[in-house]
């Protein structure tokens, strides 16, 4: 799963790594957050970016599921391209079945299209339309290692939005 992070803030001579979230992020990453645990999106292993705007995203949808999964701060994710990306995926310890991401775009947008082969065409068509903060993809692999996790190699499950579960617009 590829969440980016929520609505950011760009307060003046605030570097970018420090930026917090604005009101309309702290208000949609529960939402997020509900939305993961309603549907039974469970991770076992979510890597967060560094950056202020994830940590704060990590840590508002956090509360809003019924488990705790292993939490590990990965600097690569901040303002990566997509093959480092890809390369934090494939790194993943085969014990982890769901993996959870926070980072931003356009790394995570380039990375879901980069490894969505097939699956919901309507999901697929918002979300190359637009991958907006809070935006989550949910891609499955038919694979039993994460090294095998490979472009074009995912179905892609569902793209959700705030603005999707009635919950504001998409910024």
């Amino acid at each position: 799963m590829l969440l980016r992070h929520a609505k950011s803030n760009w307060p003046e001579g605030v570097a970018d790594r420090e930026r917090p979230l604005a009101t309309r992020g702290r208000e949609a990453a529960p939402v997020m957050g509900r939305y993961l645990a309603e549907e039974l999106l469970l991770p076992d292993l979510v890597l967060v970016s560094p950056a202020r705007r994830t940590q704060e995203t990590w840590q508002l949808v956090a509360p809003m599921l019924p488990e705790k999964p292993a939490v590990q701060h990965e600097p690569r994710i901040y303002e990566a391209k997509t093959q480092r990306l890809l390369e934090v995926v494939q790194e993943t310890e085969p014990v982890v079945r769901t993996l959870l991401m926070i980072g931003h775009n356009p790394g995570f947008e380039e990375l879901a299209a980069l490894l969505t082969g097939h699956g919901d065409r309507y999901a697929a068509s918002r979300m190359s339309q637009k991958y907006p903060t809070c935006g989550l993809a949910v891609l499955d692999f038919a694979v039993e290692d994460w090294r095998d996790v490979a472009a074009r190699g995912g179905r892609l499950d569902r793209f959700v939005t705030p603005a999707s579960l009635g919950e504001g617009p998409d910024e």
